[in-house]
């Protein structure tokens, strides 16, 4: 167990049983517009859960998130929900580019790619997993704007990464997912430095779906990062950043089994 508390008399009680803990950062400003009806998932990318903490809690910072969750499930709040932390950082999604104002931010104690990347402990998915639902009861939040960090940040991030296990929590009925279409040497396949009406089609696909990408016809880096980070999230068994069938199909199936906009 890598928690350990730290002396400081908390600002604020948490919101919801899940946090058995509450330690405040004075990272986050007011909300502009909406209320949030995002939840954004994210790994601290740290070799340490309690030096992630800190940085997160530390005013020089500049950052901050609304909950981080150890590895044995042991759940910190460090914003109110109400407030916009700030933890998205340049991001986009369906159009828009607050995503701080639009977000709830979970931390997920993992070191990252750049340390190793183990897989996520179940005990630590578990309370992931009742976070977000907690957080649902009191928000009005669709699935499938149940996001990675990847997702609103391509070019940038790759948290939470192609080990979190998405299928566990939609079958907790926690995001959007779908069985992700058998890898296949047959059918079409889009690539770099393609040209054609199919990849306008697919871009537009794409950002039907909410991605950040222009529909140009033409499959350039930008294409590329967005195409990686849609199988980081929903076509983990290859990443390769090509649009080939199994992508395709996928991407496909979510936009037919999309639920209903709430309310």
């Amino acid at each position: 167990m890598q928690w350990s508390p730290m002396a400081e008399r908390p600002a604020f009680m948490a919101e919801t049983y899940i946090a058995a803990d509450v330690v405040s950062s004075s990272n986050f400003d007011e909300r502009i517009g909406a209320a949030p009806d995002m939840i954004l998932l994210h790994y601290t990318g740290m070799q340490d859960g309690q030096a992630a903490l800190k940085r997160l809690c530390a005013p020089d910072s500049k950052v901050s998130a609304h909950y981080v969750v150890f590895e044995d499930g042991h759940t910190v709040q460090c914003v109110l929900e109400g407030k916009r932390a700030w933890h998205a950082g340049a991001s986009s999604w369906a159009g828009e580019t607050d995503i701080n104002s639009r977000s709830i931010g979970i931390e997920i104690v993992n070191p990252g790619h750049e340390f190793g990347y183990p897989k996520f402990p179940l005990r630590q998915i578990a309370a992931v997993i009742a976070l977000c639902r907690s957080i649902m009861t009191r928000h009005t939040i669709p699935a499938d704007r149940v996001l990675g960090h990847s997702d609103v940040a391509p070019s940038r991030k790759q948290d939470p990464g192609e080990k979190f296990p998405w299928e566990l929590l939609h079958e907790s009925n926690v995001g959007h997912w779908v069985r992700p279409a058998p890898l296949s040497s047959e059918g079409p396949s889009l690539k770099l430095g393609e040209t054609s009406e199919a990849v306008r089609h697919m871009q537009r696909r794409l950002r039907d779906y909410g991605y950040g990408v222009d529909d140009t016809g033409s499959y350039g880096e930008e294409t590329r990062i967005v195409v990686a980070a849609f199988q980081r999230h929903f076509r983990p068994e290859r990443i390769d950043g090509v649009a080939d069938a199994s992508t395709l199909l996928t991407l496909r199936a979510l936009l037919d089994t999309r639920p209903p906009p709430l309310g």
